[in-house]
């Protein structure tokens, strides 16, 4: 009746599109059900395209449900931070021996957090600690530099607001429905009314 979440390759006819949770086995990277993306040339790519994501910073990568990832998405992590309080910003610590002892005073921006429901188009670059809220669409190519509101349109280097898909209004009740937390059957049963944007189906069902 509906997709499995825990098939790798949903579309058969492909493997360029994956239902990424299947792929990652960092516990510092947390991705949704049905969250996926697309790479003609290997789905593997994305861990790749994770970078500086190193255990002793302790920062972690989390994505939520139903997300659409393209190809070549960069998350850039907390561990591309260096110090810059001294005359080098070389981190002597990390190589250990003797220069285990140094000190490296690397600010943390935090977790890097996707809402769920989010559009990530081609090769946008997401810095560190960025929060992007539910619903939003990322333009191809965009540097998102800070936190992207829900339901909206950001685009540009750095990215910058094009647009609100919706009304004050519409995006609280939105982020009160919150579909992707019901379940599968019920948001098979009420696809009809979430593709064609039937408010008035969709208030019947809080």
């Amino acid at each position: 009746m509906f997709p499995d979440p825990s098939n790798t390759f949903p579309i058969a006819s492909t493997d360029r599109v994956c239902f990424l949770k299947n792929i990652i086995e960092d516990p510092n990277i947390i991705v949704g059900d049905y969250t996926y993306y697309d790479d003609p040339e290997d789905v593997h790519n994305f861990k790749k395209n994770v970078l500086y994501h190193f255990d002793f910073m302790g920062d972690k990568l989390i994505i939520g449900k139903f997300c659409q990832i393209a190809t070549g998405v960069r998350f850039i992590m907390n561990g591309s931070n260096h110090a810059m309080n001294g005359i080098s910003t070389y981190p002597f610590k990390v190589f250990g021996e003797t220069w285990g002892s140094a000190p490296m005073d690397v600010v943390s921006k935090g977790d890097t957090i996707i809402g769920n429901d989010v559009w990530i188009g081609n090769s946008v670059t997401i810095m560190q600690g960025i929060k992007i809220g539910d619903g939003a669409i990322i333009g191809t190519n965009a540097l998102v530099t800070k936190d992207v509101e829900p339901y909206t349109v950001v685009g540009g280097n750095p990215a910058q607001l094009i647009r609100k898909r919706f009304d004050p209004e519409t995006i609280d009740f939105l982020l009160e429905l919150a579909w992707w937390n019901w379940s599968v059957e019920k948001i098979t049963e009420n696809l009809q009314a979430i593709i064609s944007a039937d408010f008035d189906a969709l208030r019947k069902l809080i």
